[in-house]
């Protein structure tokens, strides 16, 4: 198990290292051109997954070897379940807004989060990987940090008899 695991681990260490080589690449040519319109950032999460292999999630506006598209900054999403209180949260890092300024659309399993605030503005779609009721939403925002919460939907069981054979 610890060989899987140090492996695993390197790997993504090695991609990881790759993407960081090229993005200073991409800061050397907004440097040369001067097109830089905004802050420029971009980075790696690294949780442990349900079934224990490292997952590793990009975010940010500059991914490697791609210019930013524009002025907006993805926020850092995380998605918490929680199978004891029935609940699914989605927590956003978005400093420098007000609450007045957040937008949160809910669609198709889709969480379209947005905020802009003089020159900070976010904007990210999350999507739902559970079943929850879309009406059950509620939202705080406090300290930079938005929280959304939705009630889980159980999944039906499949009705039916179990037939014995003689």
């Amino acid at each position: 198990m610890t060989m899987f695991f140090d492996s695993e681990f390197d790997r993504i260490f090695k991609r990881m290292s790759n993407s960081f080589f090229d993005i200073d690449d991409i800061f050397e040519e907004f440097g040369k051109t001067g097109n830089a319109t905004g802050p420029i950032y971009y980075g790696y999460t690294m949780t442990v997954g349900p079934d224990g292999k490292p997952v590793v999630r990009e975010y940010g506006n500059a991914k490697p070897g791609l210019l930013p598209s524009s002025d907006e900054r993805q926020p850092l999403v995380d998605t918490i379940v929680d199978e004891k209180e029935k609940v699914v949260k989605l927590i956003a890092e978005m400093p420098g807004v007000e609450k007045t300024d957040v937008k949160i659309v809910v669609e198709n399993k889709i969480v379209d989060l947005s905020a802009v605030h003089d020159d900070k503005k976010y904007h990210v779609k999350v999507p739902l990987k559970y079943k929850v009721d879309e009406n059950s939403a509620k939202a705080t925002y406090k300290n930079g940090i938005l929280q959304l919460v939705f009630k889980l939907i159980e999944e039906e069981k499949p009705k039916g008899k179990t037939v014995e054979v003689e």
